[in-house]
């Protein structure tokens, strides 16, 4: 499905993430001690699940014809009085896209494939290498 790999370049928290032939940069805030050279690894979170919202939203309006314009998710993140994270995702399209075609798009971004595999959660394993 995917690949990745992040090497430290011994600046602290600043690591280099790497797939196939893209890089970025992820580090902490200076206020963590980091920084501030990439995305923390929760906004690396976020920007995955909005990808995601905004690739596949893209896909279904082309595919029904829909014009959105210019589209932009903003998200942002919380902890419930459980404790449990919390995402809040707020659509916005400068094309003219009715009030039935807004419900779809809502309807549909409940089901994207990153918005699933978050919510449903991820078996995680972890061995030394090499």
């Amino acid at each position: 499905m995917a690949q990745v790999s992040i090497v430290s370049d011994g600046s602290n928290y600043r690591h280099q993430i790497v797939s196939g032939t893209h890089t970025l940069i992820a580090d902490e805030p200076a206020s963590l001690g980091g920084q501030g050279a990439g995305m923390a690894p929760f906004d690396l979170y976020l920007a995955a699940l909005s990808a995601c919202t905004a690739i596949t939203l893209r896909m279904y309006a082309e595919k029904k014809g829909w014009e959105l314009g210019t589209f932009r998710a903003e998200l942002h993140s919380s902890r419930g009085p459980d404790g449990r994270l919390q995402v809040h995702r707020v659509l916005h399209a400068s094309g003219e896209v009715s009030e039935a075609q807004w419900q779809r798009l809502l309807d549909v971004v409940e089901r994207t494939p990153v918005t699933l595999v978050m919510r449903e959660g991820a078996t995680i394993t972890s061995a030394r290498g090499d």
